[in-house]
């Protein structure tokens, strides 16, 4: 028996479609509805790593929390993280298969991979009651539809019912809502339900007539306005979205425990990657979170931090063009606090040998810490745990780069000088004990009367925000309409729109 299944697609990227579809999950899962996750093809430099070893979107992983079910790879089969403006490395059910350009990827390469994502649908579909799917960018992008995988592609191939989520926070939603539909072929406007309105401030009876007009024009209803809401977002596919500087990741409302805030810089470098490490420092009371990509900005910091980056050789280049790299060298001789995690804890050491990433062989890191790094083909995922600080530590790793430490204190599988501390390990501030130790060294090393909260726990503030979001379907959507399309798939003689796509 297959269970049932729907397409949430967008009208644009960041309209919410990870948002809603991790309410939806969560909404399900509290009916007792056994659901999982499933975005056929991601492209993110914002991933996780499962426990079989293969890497995923992290939003996937974080919507599979909001089914309350292990992540897997048939959830995103394939993940592209791009290396730059023109190529990507693709990995294909948790593993890397090479680099594509986005024509030689698109021209041929994506459709081949129609029929490992439809197994990966039609396996989940055999073992969960209902499968919540998750589209890309907008289901009209004309020049793609031919190769297309993860819109209107997987829809048709598997028969699933589309809900079209569209930001009304961002103006001409009416708009979006219509031309999405008609510019699709009957074929796929046929499974076109409807809409779900996200971030609506306001009094939504004035919106209701746009509603109706909209009915009216489509044939299609809307199956929800759900209200906006700070502090929402779940894990993003996109660092883009926080590498301008002076974004501040948005912080716990509770007052700090000590006397004093502590002020964490993050360098906003290029193809930054799992940029939400830092999530689990903002979500202490007290502590301010800021990306930045000016060596003033690093003045009045407390805590560096340098992020993962899927270009570590491009990152120390911009590092040294920005000034920002004669700062941290200086900030470490101070022994004012830097963390490096991953390719930030590469840039770190004292040479990197890269004939894999950018091809450039051995260059020159900021040699801070007595680490040498060398990029081998084959790329580390793993889920490692261990002990820093006295203190149970788990993260996971995603790296080409191997560490040859050479000095220094351990710091989980890295090292630490001074006040200069380097891992490859992802997450590891998620471990509530082991982030209090290190904050308390940060603040005592920057002279601060900070104090981390005793009962911050970052898991239950996850799971609250899983509940949010499952609240705000619960409370905003007609669950009853979700439910049937879910069940039973797009209502029968929906109309066309004229014009339809093009030949």
């Amino acid at each position: 028996m297959t269970g049932g299944g729907l397409l949430v697609a967008g009208t644009t990227s960041d309209a919410g479609k990870s948002v809603v579809t991790a309410g939806i999950c969560r909404w399900l899962v509290r009916q007792g509805v056994k659901v999982a996750p499933f975005k056929a093809q991601n492209m993110s430099l914002n991933s996780f790593v499962t426990r079989e070893g293969a890497e995923i979107g992290r939003a996937q992983a974080m919507q599979a929390q909001a089914c309350r079910v292990e992540p897997t790879a048939l959830m995103n089969p394939v993940l592209l993280k791009p290396g730059g403006e023109q190529s990507s490395q693709v990995v294909l059910l948790g593993k890397p298969v090479g680099e594509l350009s986005a024509r030689g990827y698109h021209g041929g390469r994506q459709q081949k991979l129609l029929g490992t994502v439809l197994d990966c649908l039609a396996e989940l579909r055999g073992t969960y009651d209902a499968v919540i799917c998750e589209g890309a960018g907008s289901p009209a992008e004309i020049n793609l539809r031919r190769t297309d995988i993860v819109n209107m592609g997987i829809a048709r191939n598997a028969g699933l019912p589309v809900l079209v989520v569209g930001d009304i926070d961002r103006g001409g939603v009416f708009a979006s809502f219509f031309g999405t539909v008609a510019l699709l072929s009957p074929e796929d406007q046929a499974l076109v339900a409807g809409f779900l309105v996200n971030k609506f401030r306001g009094d939504v009876s004035l919106l209701e007539p746009g509603l109706d007009m909209l009915h009216g024009l489509t044939g299609r209803r809307t199956y929800g306005v759900l209200p906006f809401r700070h502090g929402l977002g779940i894990d993003e596919e996109d660092g883009l979205r926080v590498s301008l500087r002076g974004t501040v990741r948005e912080s716990n409302t509770a007052p700090p425990v000590g006397e004093d805030v502590l002020r964490v810089a993050v360098c906003a470098i290029p193809l930054m990657s799992n940029f939400t490490d830092v999530d689990a420092l903002a979500a202490e009371p007290g502590v301010v979170v800021r990306f930045v990509d000016r060596p003033e900005e690093l003045a009045d910091a407390d805590l560096v931090v340098i992020p993962g980056t899927r270009g570590t050789v491009r990152a120390l280049e911009w590092l040294r063009e920005r000034g920002l790299a004669e700062a941290l060298v200086r900030r470490a001789a101070e022994q004012r606090p830097v963390l490096g995690i991953c390719g930030g804890f590469q840039v770190l050491g004292e040479h990197i040998e890269d004939d894999v990433e950018s091809r450039k062989g051995q260059v020159e890191g900021l040699g801070v810490l007595p680490v040498r790094v060398r990029f081998a083909r084959e790329k580390t995922l793993t889920r490692p745990t261990g002990e820093a600080l006295g203190e149970h530590v788990e993260g996971y790793e995603i790296h080409h780069g191997v560490a040859e430490v050479m000095g220094g204190e351990p710091f989980l599988d890295g090292c630490r000088v001074g006040q200069t501390w380097g891992t490859h390990w992802h997450g590891s501030l998620e471990s509530d004990g082991f982030r209090r130790a290190f904050l308390r060294e940060v603040a005592t090393a920057a002279g601060r009367r900070f104090l981390p909260a005793a009962d911050t726990s970052f898991a239950a503030l996850r799971e609250e925000q899983l509940d949010r979001l499952g609240d705000l379907i619960e409370q905003h959507a007609d669950t009853d309409a979700l439910w049937r399309l879910i069940e039973s798939g797009a209502p029968q003689g929906l109309p066309f729109i004229p014009p339809g796509a093009p030949a």
